[in-house]
């Protein structure tokens, strides 16, 4: 819901629209979070990573935007090129999301969007 009301129809299919969708929806995290995008890291960028303020519990997010792909790729994406390296100073565990959305098939939803989320504990 926040990725339509945040983009208008001509731009919905963009990266970017669905980047401030994510930051709008995750508004208040700012309180606990420094959120950035395009976080230089590993072999290429984070498109947004939540790294956790000082003296707060709350774990480190990584999250990779995908279009007409899937959530798994994006995920793999984190994986293969070693995002996770600017949060390894952070205790305990690492959040990992992957975010695809796509048009559907011809006559389907065309604002379909998957979502996977893995947590990654450190050692």
């Amino acid at each position: 819901m926040t990725h339509e009301a945040c983009s208008s129809s001509l731009a919905y299919n963009d990266e970017n629209s669905l980047s401030c969708a994510v930051l709008l929806a995750y508004y208040t995290a700012r309180n606990y979070y420094e959120v950035i995008r395009e976080l230089p890291a590993g072999k290429g960028f984070v498109d947004i990573a939540f790294i956790p303020r000082k003296n707060t519990d709350k774990p480190p997010m990584i999250i990779e935007l995908k279009y007409n792909r899937s959530a798994d790729t994006a995920i793999r994406q984190i994986k293969e090129n070693r995002y996770d390296g600017r949060m390894r100073e952070f205790y305990g565990n690492l959040i990992l999301v992957g975010i695809n959305y796509d048009r559907g098939a011809k006559g389907e939803n065309a604002k379909r969007h998957t979502c996977v989320i893995e947590k990654v504990t450190q050692e």
